[in-house]
């Protein structure tokens, strides 16, 4: 998904223009960026937490010469998500994993019947609980 998408998505949802919804937006990053810049770390409730990190310097190698090079020392934004994203995350793979797991069955059941889908076979769910979680807004009733 793309800013200019995430805009689009909340200009519709809150009837704001899209030229209001993009600059509100941009401020959002440049206020994140901004703390990072200035303090390091900043948390967001229900989201998670951005933080600078020191990369070590490292030895590495050139792939195309097989060189070894110096790589330097570096800082790093490091993301650590929430638990609650990490819970609706989860529960989104693991909707979607029975989603592919039903599917091979299902095929697996048809080769094995001559290509004829069996009279008892598995349907394809429209909408999995992992789906309506994910679909709830992150940062709802949140600081």
């Amino acid at each position: 998904m793309t800013k200019k998408e995430i805009v689009k998505t909340i200009s519709d949802e809150i009837g704001l223009t899209q030229l209001k919804t993009k600059e509100i937006v941009q401020k959002t990053f440049d206020a994140i960026v901004e703390t990072l810049v200035e303090d390091g770390r900043i948390e967001l409730r229900n989201f998670g937490v951005f933080e600078v990190k020191k990369r070590a310097a490292r030895k590495a190698r050139n792939p195309r010469t097989g060189d070894r090079v110096d790589v330097p020392a570096k800082y790093v934004v490091a993301f650590k998500p929430g638990k609650e994203m990490e819970e609706r995350v989860r529960m989104l793979a693991e909707a979607r994993d029975a989603r592919i797991a039903a599917a091979k069955h299902h095929t697996a059941r048809k080769s094995a019947a001559g290509g004829k889908a069996p009279a008892a076979g598995i349907v394809p769910m429209s909408e999995s609980a992992g789906e309506k979680l994910a679909a709830r807004p992150l940062m709802a009733g949140s600081d």
